[in-house]
């Protein structure tokens, strides 16, 4: 699926393509695609990674508001172990987001007006359900997959419980509601080389409009 065709900018700011999907649904498979083919690209969640590596500028943060549990000996974060608090306790959730969420728009940001690529693919899994997000983006392109094969691949990547992943999927945006949202759709339910096309496609007219 696709919408009209993107404009072309005449500003200096970067053309900026949102990519989103659920978990499980192929982002950074599409986002290293989009990068070997010369776009940069910007990845939330590896932003955040930094930042609660040991040393990283919000451990002291979360250290003072969630204490040792939630870290490893070496001071990163324990990603599980946050993961688990804050999926039970929602107001743990909103408060490592009130932590995290503006470190990692803030570097984004950085990161996007650096841009040295024809057009910038900035990965944000939770960007259908994120606020504040008109304006930000040119395009919003979504990854999209049936919810089994979802399940399917975070359980063989991961080795989660359906039940767990099934909470997961139940915190983020529908299917339906990230479709509703997108200017352009990747369809990754089937094999992985079929998304070469796809990309390639959009490829050619994101670079277009830069």
């Amino acid at each position: 699926m696709s919408a009209a065709a993107p404009e072309r900018r005449t500003s200096g700011r970067p053309f900026v393509v949102g990519l989103t999907g659920g978990i499980g649904s192929g982002k950074s498979t599409v986002a290293d695609l989009f990068a070997a083919r010369g776009a940069t690209v910007v990845d939330t969640d590896a932003i955040a990674h930094e930042l609660t590596a040991a040393g990283g500028a919000a451990i002291d943060a979360i250290r003072a508001r969630f204490g040792e549990a939630v870290l490893h000996a070496d001071g990163s974060l324990d990603r599980d172990a946050m993961r688990a608090r804050a999926f039970d306790d929602p107001r743990a959730r909103e408060a490592l987001e009130a932590i995290l969420h503006p470190m990692i728009r803030a570097e984004s940001e950085r990161r996007i007006a650096a841009a040295s690529g024809p057009y910038a693919i900035h990965v944000v899994p939770l960007l259908v359900e994120s606020a504040g997000r008109s304006g930000r983006f040119d395009r919003v392109l979504v990854v999209d997959c049936p919810v089994p094969v979802q399940i399917a691949r975070v359980r063989q990547r991961s080795g989660l419980s359906v039940e767990r992943i099934e909470t997961i999927l139940a915190a983020q945006a529908s299917r339906e509601a990230r479709l509703a949202a997108a200017d352009d759709v990747i369809d990754n339910g089937g094999a992985a080389d079929a998304l070469d096309a796809q990309v390639e496609a959009l490829h050619r007219r994101y670079a277009a409009a830069r």
